[in-house]
């Protein structure tokens, strides 16, 4: 196989899609300077976090955490705006499975099921797929905890979030989700699912759904936190 690889790799050969130097065998979307350089936030040692205190006061968080800091402009920003808007589906896979490794022995393998943020459909047709969804379906292969779609939805098709402040955030989201009759979530503890976390207010929204339709508990976990 390494014979073929390194032919295909000659061929059609692969960058690293955050500073563009030639993958090497066995490297997969980031090359191992890139890989190691990832500005963890290491939130998920800490119970008390920037991250799960977004939340305090707001809503019933078990707990919760993001994978890395990106700032506007950056090479890691660019790298979750390919995933989300431009169709790269395996960015998406790669950084949950990537995740779901670094969290091993942690609480967050612990849950029940993993809830992706839902896309309203129009907006999920035009896009071709959900990146939380991409983003679940990674890390459930890593961690083994099934993602439960089509119970949480999403009614209403907004603007984008990204130049809201945080009230503005928050009044966007009224009634935005809903839930779907379904046994599955009575009792259960659900890690939500998203790509991005910044004010919190989507992911509030749907804890509260969550929370309300008999969930145990609702943790949160993100790829990327501002």
């Amino acid at each position: 196989m390494s014979i073929i690889d390194d032919i295909l790799n000659f061929l059609y050969p692969r960058h690293c899609e955050v500073c563009g130097r030639l993958l090497g065998q066995g490297e997969k979307i980031l090359c191992s300077f890139c890989l190691i350089d990832i500005p963890r936030t290491n939130f998920h040692r800490k119970e008390k976090n920037p991250v799960s205190e977004v939340f305090w006061g707001r809503v019933n968080i078990n707990q919760a955490s993001a994978f890395f800091y990106y700032s506007k402009g950056s090479s890691y920003q660019k790298l979750l705006h390919k995933l989300k808007y431009k169709g790269r589906e395996d960015i998406a896979d790669y950084l949950g499975k990537l995740y779901a490794s670094e969290l091993i022995g942690s609480r967050f393998m612990e849950y029940d099921y993993l809830i992706p943020v839902p896309l309203h459909p129009k907006k999920e047709k035009i896009r071709g797929y959900n990146q939380s969804e991409k983003i679940a379906g990674g890390f459930s292969s890593v961690s083994e905890i099934p993602v439960l779609t089509g119970v949480l939805v999403r009614h209403k098709n907004t603007s984008t979030q990204t130049r809201k402040g945080r009230f503005d955030r928050y009044l966007n989201m009224e009634g935005m989700f809903g839930l779907k009759k379904n046994e599955k979530i009575k009792d259960q503890n659900i890690l939500l699912i998203d790509d991005v976390i910044t004010t919190g207010a989507t992911l509030e929204s749907c804890a509260h759904v969550l929370l309300d339709g008999g969930c145990q508990s609702v943790g949160v976990l993100g790829l990327g936190t501002a």
